[in-house]
């Protein structure tokens, strides 16, 4: 069974016009969420929720990587900081059970279906 990683920036700001609330970037309160849906066992066990300092999706609120070895690495933006943890729960367990990692737009969540950054190709091991 492949480690998923699931990448939150949590320096992101919480909306368009607002880096903070209540204290704390939207990057922050949206990993917050993520932590809460693993601790509730609403993330499959082999997807790791790790914050990440900075995206370099600076010009975009919120913003999440997916990736795993030899799949390829999905990075969204453009995410609300509160209210999108289902979403980004649904397209991990999407990602998850695929072969590699490309899951059709019109498949993904609604919130996932716009905002997409990059799309990295997996580094797969040497060809002997």
């Amino acid at each position: 069974m492949s480690q998923h990683t699931l990448f939150v920036c949590t320096s992101c700001a919480f909306a368009p016009g607002q880096r903070d609330h209540l204290g704390q970037r939207g990057g922050y309160h949206l990993w917050q969420s993520l932590l809460a849906c693993q601790q509730q066992e609403q993330l499959l066990p082999t997807v790791r929720v790790q914050p990440v300092d900075c995206l370099s999706a600076c010009n975009r609120f919120c913003a999440i990587a997916i990736a795993s070895p030899e799949k390829t690495t999905l990075m969204f933006g453009d995410l609300p900081a509160q209210g999108s943890a289902a979403a980004i729960v649904q397209l991990a367990t999407q990602y998850a059970a695929s072969r590699d990692g490309l899951i059709p737009r019109r498949e993904r969540p609604p919130l996932c279906q716009k905002g997409i950054l990059a799309r990295i190709p997996p580094l797969l091991p040497p060809q002997s």
